[in-house]
């Protein structure tokens, strides 16, 4: 019976959650299967692998197949890499001191890159989270400014303005100019009457003084 090591698909629609398991290479893809190894979740950045080392490395050395993802992610771990050194050890090319030793060096190289990817991400978040901010708060105030703007009423007033009002005076100091004109057109003039002299005056006198009504009485 050839054992495959491969993964079984969980989770929901658009968050996978998947299990590592050694199945017979014979069953369904989500079917029954012999031992589960592990989990992995490609949502999470990095990938989160939680493995059974020592269980799964024994499949490897017993000659369990893999599927493409699942040779990947025991590279990642360093299954395969403890499986080459103890393979080297067999033929008598390493010891079993020096195999530890050559895998404690490369866990702790690993455990730094990884460590390195974390913080990267982690100083990202956080300039992404305050630009976030910043631009919300930019936002705001330019939202702000704007309310105040409509609700004060203006205090300047415009070179427009200016010019019709100034307009408007003169016309009024015009139309006032017009109508005094024509109120002294319309006052009567007072006339000068000069006195007439003594000898006009008894002309006058004499000229509209009544006849005497001398009536003569018929002879008799």
């Amino acid at each position: 019976m050839a054992t495959r090591i491969r993964l079984q698909r969980h989770g929901k629609k658009g968050k996978p959650f998947f299990h590592i398991v050694a199945a017979d290479s014979r069953a369904k893809r989500d079917g029954k299967f012999i031992e589960k190894l592990g989990t992995y979740n490609p949502t999470a950045n990095p990938a989160v692998i939680d493995i059974n080392f020592e269980n799964t490395l024994a499949w490897v050395q017993n000659g369990a197949e893999m599927s493409n993802t699942a040779r990947a992610i025991l590279s990642y771990k360093g299954v395969l890499y403890k499986n080459h050194l103890l393979n080297g050890v067999k033929k008598g090319a390493l010891t079993s001191e020096q195999v530890e030793e050559k895998f404690a060096k490369w866990l702790n190289d690993k455990d730094a890159k990884i460590q390195g990817k974390k913080d990267g991400l982690a100083k990202n978040a956080t300039a992404e989270k305050a630009a976030k901010l910043k631009a919300e708060q930019e936002a705001n105030a330019a939202k702000a400014a704007e309310v105040a703007a409509k609700n004060t009423p203006e205090v300047e007033v415009s070179e427009e303005v200016e010019i019709e009002v100034a307009s408007t005076h003169e016309n009024v100091s015009e139309e006032s100019i017009e109508n005094t004109q024509e109120e002294s057109a319309h006052e009567p003039v007072a006339e000068v009457i000069e006195e007439p002299s003594a000898d006009v005056a008894e002309e006058v006198s004499q000229d509209d003084a009544p006849a005497e009504s001398q009536s003569e009485e018929p002879e008799a």
